[in-house]
């Protein structure tokens, strides 16, 4: 009820501990309000109190209450009603890059660093709903899986359909990024990110990473890296079992080529990351969320309702009915 009521001058009303205070003043003096007669004996004049002597009180709390409605109303209360919009001052255009190998189905990440990383990817998207978002899948080759966009829906579909067996086997690392980086070459936006991301080495495509490194530096576009997999060994897909047609694992060692992670993410000014669990994982896309901010301009409409206008006309109303009753009703009361 009072969530939108505030007060414009709220130090005014301090005044109304005058109130108890005045009330207080009144009760001591006032056998001192009526005329006293002084006589000998006032046995020819006893009378039954008369109902008047116990309403002419009345008459002090009526200006009691119109200078405490005085005093609130010097207060300035009123409604106010706030509107918003907002405005994008600066979007972001991000690919995602996100390499679909065989070896991202390794355990080392529950349940497998694929399924992972789709999780916190989707829930990446959800806290991007000003910016446009594409999808570049790639392992022995690269193609977009969807162009940048700002249809959060069709990206979060896009994230729950990737799975490994679309492309030929490899990690084209240079491939992947080339692909992300065709896709931002005509983008307006005033940011433009790559979020590349491998649990490999560079070991096909014909594209060279250290070129499409340059193709982005040269388009302004800074490249997130995130190296996928424990330090160690993981359990790794090697085979099919020819009768059931299930993967096979065995465990082996992770290799990730993080000094060409490194290199991409130093010369396109953007950052390195290595993520070795499921919670570094999401803390990583996380900080890359903070890092990369889009601008919005929030306008506040105010509409106030003034209140004090009523308080007055019921305090001038409270002290004319204390004049009327002053010079009528209470006139000739001694």
């Amino acid at each position: 009820m009072f969530q939108n009521f505030e007060f414009l001058n709220p130090q005014f009303l301090w005044l109304l501990v005058l109130i108890p205070m005045l009330a207080v003043w009144y009760f001591i003096i006032r056998k001192k309000d009526s005329a006293t007669l002084t006589i000998a004996s006032t046995k020819g004049f006893e009378v039954k109190p008369s109902i008047l002597s116990k309403l002419k009180p009345l008459l002090y709390v009526l200006r009691l209450l119109a200078l405490a409605l005085l005093i609130v109303a010097l207060a300035r209360p009123r409604n106010v009603e706030v509107s918003k919009r907002t405005k994008t001052n600066k979007g972001i255009d991000i690919v995602m890059a996100i390499d679909v190998s065989a070896s991202m189905l390794a355990r080392d990440l529950k349940p497998n660093r694929l399924e992972a990383l789709k999780l916190v990817a989707n829930d990446f998207v959800n806290q991007r709903p000003n910016d446009r978002i594409g999808i570049v899948v790639y392992a022995g080759e690269s193609f977009t899986k969807t162009p940048i966009t700002s249809d959060k829906r069709i990206i979060r579909n896009t994230i729950s359909e990737i799975k490994w067996g679309e492309l030929d086997g490899g990690t084209a690392i240079g491939m992947g990024l080339g692909s992300a980086v065709n896709r931002l070459k005509e983008s307006k936006a005033k940011s433009k990110v790559i979020i590349l991301l491998t649990d490999g080495v560079n070991n096909t495509g014909f594209v060279d990473p250290k070129t499409a490194t340059e193709l982005a530096v040269g388009l302004g576009i800074k490249v997130y890296t995130i190296g996928l997999g424990t330090n160690g060994t993981a359990s790794f897909p090697y085979a099919k079992d020819p009768r059931t047609g299930k993967l096979l694992f065995r465990s082996s060692p992770v290799e990730i080529d993080e000094d060409l992670l490194r290199y991409i993410a130093t010369e396109t000014e953007g950052k390195y990351f290595r993520a070795t669990d499921n919670t570094k994982l999401k803390a990583i896309y996380n900080e890359i969320n903070k890092l990369e901010k889009t601008e919005i301009e929030e306008f506040k409409y105010y509409n106030y309702q003034e209140k004090y206008r009523l308080l007055v006309l019921i305090a001038m109303l409270f002290i004319l009915i204390e004049i009327v009753l002053k010079h009528t009703v209470f006139k000739s009361f001694i």
